[in-house]
């Protein structure tokens, strides 16, 4: 095995195809590690939540692990740049696995938050170094996508069996069950990457990095201040606190543009972020992230919350969405090499997107499954064309050694983008049910029944949902017709939260107007068949 190779500018790949292979496993096993805790913690979130209560911490579970990966993943992509990346991927799998084994003992919210946080450490570094090892290993632009489209068939496979298993071990078993069955595959993901991944280095010394702590501290306060304050503000208004939390996340905004000018090595590039060339793309890795998240996070409670499935019912509808994500990814990469430009790909992606999502919207949940089936590829399609082909354009246009940080800042805004979707659906599904169950309890005149349909975390737990309406039909209120109510504030609350997710992929589609053209291949081609 080679380690320690440092990087020139050589040929169409590094290794020979056995080794390369070989490597490419390793890659793999990781990205199935990633994609398979992103699609079954999704499912089983609307039955954590009931049983460990504590509805106002369901967004933190999913941006606690956004927040540190969002920290995470620029640091590693930029020290992968320098120091290689096989040893954080390594430590990254180590503390992924780790903490996947602390949130399936989680006793409490708070605790799995804490613990879910720890893990995005582990997955913010793994995304911050997996994209970028086959851009190392593979440096000819055709033949990275070829084996891309090795990686993306893991994620399909995850992306196929997760919801699914998350639903099926969730129904039958327990929740806890979807984080422990990472440990397996963090074991496998480990063996592969320190048995076959080379250790390639860029040649020169980066012996003088500095490390943009201060910049990471600041970037954590400001995304932690702006999530409260965006969770706060629809219930509180302009209070003193939330005037407090506005100022905290402008301060430290500005303290975070001018200090980052300043470093080396920031943990944001500024220069890179306000080029014009990539602004647009930047811009729109954030919207595809709010879109994907709003829908990856709140469909499951929609399903199950809204509608009354089970989980398992609600799994197998969620499927296509995530396998839409991986054949839209290999579409992409059969596809680019063979039209005049890649952006094309960028609008049918946000087009199919901002479309399926208004369509879950337009349902009312009476429709045959594959209705929903449906509209749920039909966006994940989109959203898989829409990943992969801000990827493909960013590395086409950046020089190659900046390729790692900007493959890395795509992939954190991405993240924050999903950070801002799942807090802002959150924040607006918490006032909007609040207000909707208030109405109604106030039309059969039982308001003093508010603190039993307070969280919709009822709406999800069979057994109390049938105690509270046998308690109400026993003080002579109409039970059924109450949670039936409750269902719908839950829908409608949650049809907001997703119609703005819609938006965002419109807007989407507009910026793709402002992307320098790019072309992957299309002219070699050409001059072959000629």
């Amino acid at each position: 095995m080679a380690t320690g190779i440092q990087l020139h500018d050589q040929g169409r790949q590094l290794l020979p195809f056995r080794e390369s292979l070989l490597a490419m496993l390793g890659v793999a096993s990781v990205s199935m590690l990633i994609a398979l805790d992103q699609t079954v913690v999704g499912t089983a979130m609307p039955r954590i939540v009931a049983e460990l209560k504590g509805f106002d911490l369901y967004a933190w579970v999913a941006t606690a692990y956004m927040l540190a990966s969002v920290i995470t993943i620029p640091i590693f992509g930029r020290l992968g740049d320098l120091f290689g990346r096989k040893p954080f991927m390594l430590a990254a799998i180590v503390v992924f696995t780790f903490a996947s084994v602390l949130c399936g003992m989680a006793s409490n919210m708070l605790f799995l938050v804490l613990a879910r946080g720890l893990q995005g450490i582990g997955g913010g570094i793994m995304i911050g170094t997996v994209f970028a090892t086959v851009a190392d290993l593979f440096p000819d632009p055709r033949l990275r996508l070829r084996w891309l489209v090795f990686v993306t068939s893991t994620f399909g496979l995850a992306n196929m069996v997760g919801p699914t298993l998350g639903g099926m071990l969730t129904q039958h078993g327990s929740w806890r069950l979807v984080f422990f069955v990472n440990v397996p595959v963090g074991v496998a993901a480990l063996f592969f990457v320190h048995s076959f991944l080379p250790h390639l280095r860029r040649a020169g010394d980066g012996a003088r990095l500095r490390l943009d702590w201060l910049g990471a501290f600041v970037v954590a306060v400001t995304f932690s201040a702006l999530q409260i304050l965006i969770e706060l503000l629809p219930n509180q208004g302009w209070t003193t606190s939330t005037i407090a939390l506005g100022a905290t996340v402008l301060a430290c905004s500005l303290t975070l543009f001018l200090w980052e000018k300043r470093m080396g090595y920031p943990i944001i590039p500024v220069d890179m972020l306000l080029d014009r060339k990539l602004g647009a793309l930047f811009a729109m890795s954030v919207l595809g992230g709010f879109t994907m998240f709003s829908l990856v996070f709140y469909v499951p409670l929609l399903f199950q919350g809204g509608y009354a499935m089970s989980p398992h019912a609600s799994g197998m509808l969620i499927t296509p969405l995530l396998l839409g994500t991986t054949v839209g990814s290999v579409v992409n990469n059969r596809v680019v090499t063979r039209i005049r430009r890649a952006n094309a790909l960028l609008y049918v992606g946000f087009a199919l997107s901002a479309f399926a999502s208004l369509a879950v919207v337009a349902l009312r949940g009476n429709e045959p499954h594959l209705v929903w089936m449906a509209c749920m590829g039909a966006s994940g399609m989109g959203l898989g064309l829409i990943g992969t082909s801000l990827t493909v354009c960013s590395q086409q246009i950046v020089a190659r050694d900046h390729i790692g940080a900007a493959t890395a800042l795509l992939q954190s805004l991405r993240t924050f983008g999903g950070m801002l979707g799942t807090v802002i659906t959150g924040a607006l599904l918490g006032h909007l049910y609040t207000m909707g169950v208030h109405r109604s309890l106030d039309s059969y005149q039982a308001t003093q029944w508010f603190k039993s349909f307070a969280s919709p975390e009822l709406l999800v737990d069979r057994a109390e949902q049938a105690a509270l309406i046998n308690r109400l039909v026993s003080a002579g209120h109409a039970g059924d017709a109450m949670m039936s109510s409750a269902r719908s504030a839950l829908v409608e609350s949650i049809h907001m939260g997703l119609a703005v997710a819609g938006a965002c992929a419109l807007v989407g589609l507009c910026l793709a107007w402002f992307v320098p053209p790019v072309r992957v291949g299309y002219l070699e081609a050409q001059s072959q068949n000629e």
